[in-house]
Parts: C-alpha cells; sequence; structure tokens
C-alpha cells in the first residue's frame, strides 16, 4: 500500500508517537500564528484608517484657479492683473500674469469665485459663478472700448421712441464701483472663444411693482455697462412708465480715481412724478446733485467731504419750491483690520436699497400745512469698526436732530384734502411728523457662512415716532399731532448667499420694531436692514455658455406679513393705515446681452 510518509507526511492510519507528537505539533503552531496574524491585521487595519483620517476631504482640500489672458485677437497678455473675487466681489488674491499670459492662483477653497482681469488699455473682464473644487480654468479676454463700441446698436431711434431708454453704467477697474448693488457686479466682457468677437453686456428689466410710493406700476429700465479708462466711471439711468411720458427718473454720474489721493465724485438725479400731488398741486418734481471728494492720507487716515444740492416743487400751480444745501463728511483712522470714524450728515437716506435707483439719491419730501417740507437733519457719529476675510464687528454710538420726518400712509377718497402729498397710482400719502431730536447706538456682526452665504446681526436703540390708538373719527391735523417720539429698541438679522446648481441668489431679512412705531430708529444708519419681513430672489432662466444669465426672474418683497398697521377712521369717514414700511413687491424679467 501506498503511505504518504513515503513523501515525508505521516501517515494518517498509523498512529505513533512521533505522529501525535506531530500533530500536536501543528495545532500549538497554528494556535501561536492566529494572534500573530490578528496584530498584523489590527496594525493594517489602524494604518488604513489613519490614512483615511488624514486623507483631505473633498470638501475641505484647497484648489486652484489658473487660466490665460488674451487680447481679442488671441494674443497673450503679459502683466495683466488677475483677481480673484468672492461672491460679494471684495478682492481675495491678486496675481499678475507671466511672459505667456498665463495665471495661477493656489490655495483656493472650495466653492463660488468670480474672477476679474485687467490691463493698460483695454476694459476690465469678468467671470461670475466660478466653481472651485479641485482645479478651475479661468481663460478671460481683454477687448478696448473701440471693439466694445463696435458691437452697440448703430441705428438711429425712431421719432416717437424714448429718447432716454437707454443708460450708461460705467465702473472703474480698481473695483470700487460707484453704484455697491448692480444686479451682477462690475462689467462684463467675454467671448465664445479664440477669434470670436466681444460681447457687450447690457441689461434690460420690465418690471411690475405694487405698493411703492412713487413708483408703482409698469416699469422699464434699460442699462448698458462700459468703462472708459481705468481711473474714470460715468454712470447714467433711465427708468420709465410705458402707460406714461411724464414720469421718468434719471440719473447721471461721474467718478475720477486719484490713485492712492482718493477719487472725487458727482451724482445727479431727476424724477418726474406726475401722479404725485397734493390738494391744489400736481404732478412732483425733484433734482439732486451729491458731490463728494474722497482723501487717502497714507494707510492710516481717510477722510471723505462732500455736499447735495436739492430741489422739490410741483409741476403745475406750485406754492413753493423745496431747496437746500445738505452737507456731510466723514474721517477714519485705520490701524491693520480696524478703523475709527466720525461721521457727520445732513443728508436722510430715502431707504432705497438699489443704489442704481435715482430715487435713491433723493431725501424724501412730505407736506406740512399745504407746504412740501424736506426731510432733513443734523447726525454725529462716532464708531469703531473691525473688518477681516470672514467676519466683521461695527460699534458706533450717534445724536441726532430730525426736521420734517417723513410718515407714510395708505389710503384712499378725499384724503388730498387734508395736506398730504398723495401717489394716486399707490394710495400712499406722505405727510412731515413733529421734529425731534435723539441719541442711542448702533451695533453689528456679520461673517461667513458655509457654501458662500453671508449673515449680518444687527442691533440699535433711539427714538422714534409712535401713534397712540384713537377710538373715534379725528381729523388728520389732529391726528398728526397725537404722534410723539419715544424711545425704543430695534433687533435685525439678514442672510444671503447662492444656491449651487439652480444659481438661485437671494436674500432675506426681519428687522424687528416696537409695533406702535412709524418712524425708523436711526434713520442716518448706512446700510440699515429693512423693515419686517423682507424677500429678494435673482434666478436666472437662460444660461449662456460663458456662465452669465441671459434671462433672469427677479421678485422683491418688502414688509412681507404685512405688520406694523395702524388704522385710522378720519373725521370724512376715510380710511388711512399708517407703517413703517407698508407692504410691497416687484417682479419681472431681466434680458442680459
Amino acid at each position: 500500500m501506498y503511505s504518504l510518509a513515503h513523501h515525508g507526511y505521516p501517515d494518517p492510519d498509523r498512529e505513533t508517537c512521533a505522529g501525535r507528537g506531530s500533530s500536536r505539533f501543528a495545532r500549538d503552531a497554528a494556535g501561536s500564528l492566529f494572534p500573530v496574524i490578528m496584530r498584523r491585521l489590527h496594525f493594517v487595519l489602524f494604518i488604513t484608517l489613519i490614512g483615511l483620517g488624514i486623507a483631505p476631504v473633498e470638501g475641505a482640500t484647497p484648489g486652484s484657479v489658473s487660466g490665460v489672458v488674451r487680447n481679442s485677437a488671441g494674443a497673450p497678455q503679459m502683466g495683466a492683473v488677475v483677481q480673484l473675487l468672492r461672491p460679494d466681489m471684495s478682492v481675495l488674491a491678486v496675481v499678475y500674469t507671466d511672459s505667456k499670459g498665463e495665471f495661477s492662483i493656489p490655495g483656493v477653497q472650495p466653492g463660488h469665485y468670480a474672477v476679474k482681469a485687467m490691463a493698460m488699455s483695454f476694459l476690465p473682464s469678468l467671470r461670475e459663478n466660478v466653481r472651485v473644487r479641485h482645479k478651475a480654468v479661468v481663460n478671460l479676454t481683454l477687448s478696448t472700448l473701440y471693439e466694445v463700441m463696435q458691437w452697440l446698436p448703430a441705428e438711429p431711434r425712431s421719432a416717437n421712441a424714448h429718447k432716454d431708454d437707454w443708460a450708461w453704467t460705467l465702473r472703474s477697474a480698481a473695483n470700487r464701483p460707484l453704484l455697491r448693488w448692480l444686479e451682477d457686479g462690475p462689467l462684463v466682457v467675454v467671448t465664445d472663444g479664440p477669434g470670436a468677437h466681444p460681447k457687450l453686456k447690457a441689461r434690460l428689466i420690465a418690471s411690475g411693482q405694487a405698493g411703492t410710493f412713487g413708483e408703482s406700476g409698469e416699469r422699464i429700465t434699460a442699462a448698458v455697462e462700459n468703462t472708459p479708462s481705468s481711473s474714470k466711471e460715468l454712470l447714467a439711468r433711465v427708468d420709465f412708465a410705458p402707460g406714461t411720458d411724464a414720469g421718468m427718473e434719471s440719473m447721471l454720474g461721474f467718478r475720477q480715481d486719484l490713485g492712492f489721493a482718493g477719487s472725487v465724485q458727482s451724482v445727479a438725479a431727476i424724477t418726474l412724478q406726475p401722479d404725485v400731488d397734493s390738494e391744489t398741486s400736481g404732478g412732483l418734481q425733484e433734482a439732486a446733485i451729491r458731490s463728494w471728494e474722497s482723501i487717502q492720507l497714507g494707510d492710516e487716515f481717510e477722510a471723505e467731504a462732500g455736499a447735495a444740492q436739492v430741489m422739490a416743487r410741483f409741476a403745475q400751480n406750485s406754492p413753493n419750491t423745496v431747496l437746500a444745501a445738505l452737507p456731510f463728511a466723514t474721517v477714519g483712522w485705520r490701524k491693520g483690520n480696524s478703523i475709527i470714524r466720525y461721521r457727520m450728515s445732513t443728508v436722510m437716506p430715502s431707504g432705497q436699497v438699489d443704489e442704481s435707483e435715482a430715487a435713491y439719491w433723493m431725501p424724501k419730501v412730505a407736506m406740512r400745512d399745504g407746504i412740501l417740507a424736506l426731510e432733513r437733519g443734523l447726525h454725529q457719529e462716532v464708531g469703531w469698526e473691525r473688518q477681516t476675510d470672514g467676519s466683521g464687528i461695527s460699534v458706533a454710538v450717534y445724536s441726532d436732530r430730525i426736521q420734517n420726518p417723513v410718515m407714510e400712509a395708505a389710503g384712499r377718497g378725499t384724503l388730498a384734502a387734508g395736506g398730504v402729498l398723495l401717489d394716486r397710482t399707490s394710495g400712499l400719502l406722505r405727510l412731515a411728523g413733529p421734529n425731534f431730536s435723539t441719541a442711542g447706538m448702533l451695533a453689528s456682526v456679520e461673517g461667513h457662512l458655509p457654501g458662500g452665504n453671508h449673515v449680518r446681526l444687527s442691533y440699535a436703540n433711539g427714538d422714534a415716532l409712535v401713534m397712540p390708538a384713537v377710538t373715534h373719527a379725528t381729523p388728520m391735523s389732529e391726528l398728526i399731532v397725537t404722534s410723539r417720539p419715544r424711545h425704543v429698541q430695534t433687533y435685525a438679522l439678514a442672510l444671503s448667499g447662492t444656491l449651487d446648481g439652480s444659481g438661485t441668489r437671494w436674500r432675506a431679512s426681519y428687522r424687528w420694531q416696537p409695533a406702535n412705531t412709524v418712524t425708523q430708529v436711526a434713520p442716518f444708519a448706512v446700510n440699515a436692514i429693512e423693515p419686517y419681513l423682507t424677500l429678494h430672489v435673482r434666478q436666472p432662466l437662460c444660461i449662456r455658455r460663458d456662465g452669465s444669465s441671459g434671462i433672469e426672474a427677479l421678485v422683491d418683497v418688502r414688509n412681507l406679513l404685512a405688520e406694523g398697521y395702524h388704522p385710522y377712521v378720519l373725521s370724512d369717514g376715510s380710511v388711512v393705515i399708517f407703517a413703517q414700511d407698508q407692504r410691497s413687491i416687484r417682479g419681472g424679467l431681466a434680458f442680459t446681452f
């Protein structure tokens, strides 16, 4: 019989002492090797887990932005300035192109950015909505003003066309716009590829709005963005209502950049409102010219001083004309990321958020005893502010003396007989409340959230006009006399950002104030959050190959929950509802081409 022992293996059929010893040795060896193998497996698993733990996560891995800057003929541009901008258009990084026109910005955190290129004798070029994950490649094309102007419409306007149906918005290459809030930021000159013709970015907005004093109804706004040089800006805008030839808003501005010394700026605005009138006069006309100069004294000191010249009158049977010169000045001392400022102003903000609208530059007017009255005052403020890349904080104390504070209400019927300024389209009216003085403080904290979103918290205290409850029918004149200033507090929260994928840009805010107040606390505050619940949405409907929006839907809602309303019955049977901010809605389409 063949035996395994012939080949050196123990014979399973022969149970000898040696065979039993060999089996025991195998079992002992297996038992001793098992812990060793398990320890090695644990060690390998441990090393693997450490490797996975220290491996960069995709969302936190710094990426890079690179590309080439060329002119419209395709030639690389050496020495061009390339800026990486945050969603709010603040500068994050600056680099220069090499001899091949190439640039590279390393260490960029994942998110949405904009890339801007600038060079002498060229218009700036901007690419928005650049999504950085690992490596983003952005190629930019610079064009001259002459090349861009060749693509403007050359045919003359017809005789019955509106004369001012185009507005010019011109920005500097220094990324310091004259207008802070423009829908798509600075000028964009894009091409479809090397050798393609440059396209000028123009914007046409068709919208309808309700619940806004002097601006309700259909509106048509047109704008073209352009820059004549790196040191000069011009600005013009026209907004008109299609149903009337008399209603129009227009503005024209100029800015000369003085380099390290600062800048000189001027803005002129005119509004013609035929539907806004009083008992005996019709058609309100307003004009304002605001000029100021900014001065930089090294890296530590800065100053700004200027004045606004304001005129308001009725087009027909005007009982009076309002003329005023309103100076303002700011002085600041900067050290690192912090700055201490003193600010003096006699110009009361209009409450308009959009600085590209003519109404933003117009102080409010109302009626007092049948005479036009301009809302104005004297504001003095001392504040401290600290800004970093990801956060900001500011604190200020102020003292105000307010004249002719505007009180706004909704009502119809015979309200015009009460000596008020009435907008017959929206049914809103304005009148001047009692003068008062106040003092208080302002504080705000802001920061960036994940996903490119932004949050801001604000607090303020000071006096505001309050309206007491009246149980019986009262004449308008007696009702206004009952309003009194009261020291109150206000809190505000604002959120903004862009949704990934859809490209939806949104801004939501809520400002709480005591229910019986009808005017704003700290009305001279700069960039104050809007009252109550407000929502602004910009939704791209058509995206071009370069990533810019071709068609965009706009929705703006103020005081969405209709808060802060105070209804009163007048002696003539009319009902008037006072509110610090009436509910209003605006919707429309914006065409960018």
